[in-house]
């Protein structure tokens, strides 16, 4: 059964206004961004998500959908030290066929578990018309959601709960490169998994990289309300198999490469958006399922 990870997409959600500006700027829509928060501001993004998993044709035709929304808070504590906050709500559906052959559906909603972390910028360089930055982060995602719910089937199977019941720690290294034109991106994130309830998910280790190209308009001049980008990100996530008891789960575990195209809008004080993640490579264990597509839209204001 597939199990959203929650803290890895709480990092894709994290983009920045320019130092010492409360302005808003074109950032990745999957992952995080270099570009530092303002000393004393804040930055609030939303995103509202649909995801889509299944593992038809198969006798138990599984299919997992999730709805649900990403709340991130971030403060400019420092021109370089960033500081943000992450809790999801969610809703989990999962319909199966039993082996009687009786179709079954085993669902669960409400908050998920909240991240915090911290990103310090340790290398800038500023050019005119462009500038490069490079900033570690560390944070812990903290067990807020439940990670015991029943319904009337018994326990939910933990990949399906809302929370792992586990304190995880987790960390990487995001790079920026802006132009007038267009901006690239970078990220290197691991994710320590640790056990909770006798269940144990898989490290995760993450690739992902982003391009934001300006279409419209096409000659920067006075007057323009905003600015439209167009987004192409990639994202290759490697997760371990999870245990069970201190034994693998052979029916978890994989590597998957998604290509993501993407819409920005930005003005000067708020942003809308919108990406669709499509899988070209999922190398699955066992019964693992399988990603059919997911989508995300939402906003970000800076204040």
């Amino acid at each position: 059964m597939r199990h959203l990870h929650i803290p890895a997409l709480a990092l894709v959600l994290l983009a920045a206004a320019i130092s010492g500006l409360r302005e808003a700027h074109a950032a990745p829509e999957t992952f995080n961004t270099a570009l530092p928060v303002g000393r004393g501001d804040f930055v609030f993004r939303e995103q509202f998500l649909y995801i889509k998993a299944s593992d038809d044709p198969s006798p138990a035709d599984r299919t997992l959908e999730v709805l649900g929304s990403i709340s991130v808070l971030g403060y400019g504590a420092t021109s370089d030290l960033a500081l943000f906050g992450v809790l999801p709500y969610l809703d989990k559906e999962l319909d199966l066929t039993t082996p009687g052959g009786q179709r079954m559906t085993r669902s669960t909603n409400g908050i998920g578990d909240a991240s915090l972390f911290a990103r310090y910028t340790v290398f800038q360089k500023d050019l005119p018309g462009r500038n490069f930055r490079i900033a570690p982060f560390l944070g812990l995602k903290l067990p807020t959601g439940d990670d015991d719910d029943r319904d009337g089937f018994g326990r939910l199977p933990q990949p399906l709960q809302l929370g792992s019941g586990s304190w995880d720690p987790f960390g990487g290294v995001v790079a920026t490169y802006q132009t007038l034109d267009y901006q690239v991106d970078a990220q290197l994130s691991y994710k320590a998994n640790t056990k909770a309830n006798g269940f144990e998910f898989g490290d995760e280790f993450q690739f992902d990289a982003s391009l934001q190209y300006r279409l419209w308009p096409r000659e920067l001049g006075a007057g323009v309300p905003g600015f439209l980008y167009g987004v192409i990100e990639t994202n290759l996530l490697h997760q371990a198999k999870n245990k069970i008891s201190g034994t693998n789960d052979p029916n978890s575990g994989s590597t998957k490469l998604f290509l993501s195209p993407g819409l920005q809008y930005v003005t000067k004080r708020w942003i809308l958006e919108a990406i669709v993640q499509l899988p070209v490579v999922q190398d699955l264990n066992g019964m693992a399922l399988k990603d059919d597509y997911s989508v995300r839209a939402g906003f970000r204001v800076n204040f």
